[in-house]
């Protein structure tokens, strides 16, 4: 990707962010909205991991934003007289409130961001059912699978294998009706 190009799509993607209800906004549909007004593809790997460390970087600094008011709203509420109670007990108190604040702040943040886990291929990770298998989210060809897999390593990469299976949106949906049978089965099996 030449440097206009990314400058055109980082600016496209922040203007979305600027704009955005950060509780509804994803990724995902930030990519989508980009490459709608640019008319051009984002779903290639290399073009997600650029438009998500955009994403990445706005969040950071929208944390740091907000961790900066905080701090200058508990700078106002300290007393004037700071050292009338004195010595590095308060002092100690209120770094480790501070830090309480910030670590609150930040994970404010990352429930109303649906802060998420990607793997290398840029695919969202929904949840780990081992070191080495996965529940994913990804869009291939323009369209969108779940897929459960393993990985592999291969030049610091964790990388989705062979084994494993993808499910189009309607198989999913017809697996995920079924679930409650799948478990009734496993229970009548472990009962007996």
């Amino acid at each position: 990707m030449d440097s206009k190009t990314q400058q055109t799509i980082e600016a496209v993607v922040l203007e979305i962010l600027g704009s955005a209800n950060l509780e509804e906004m994803t990724e995902y549909k930030v990519r989508s909205l980009a490459a709608d007004r640019l008319g051009i593809d984002l779903s290639l790997s290399d073009r997600k991991r650029f438009v998500r460390r955009i994403v990445e970087s706005f969040l950071a600094s929208q944390k740091k934003d907000a961790a900066n008011t905080a701090q200058e709203e508990r700078q106002e509420e300290i007393p004037a007289a700071k050292g009338e109670k004195g010595g590095k007990k308060e002092e100690e108190e209120e770094e480790e409130e501070e830090e309480k604040e910030e670590e609150e702040v930040e994970d404010d943040l990352r429930r109303s961001l649906g802060a998420k886990e990607y793997d290398d291929e840029g695919n969202l990770i929904i949840c780990r059912l081992s070191d080495k298998r996965r529940v994913t989210v990804q869009d291939f060809r323009g369209k969108t699978l779940v897929s459960i897999r393993e990985y592999y390593e291969k030049e610091g990469k964790q990388l989705p294998s062979s084994k494993g299976i993808s499910l189009s949106v309607e198989q999913w949906e017809v697996f995920a009706k079924a679930a409650p049978a799948v478990e009734e089965a496993i229970k009548k099996m472990c009962s007996d």
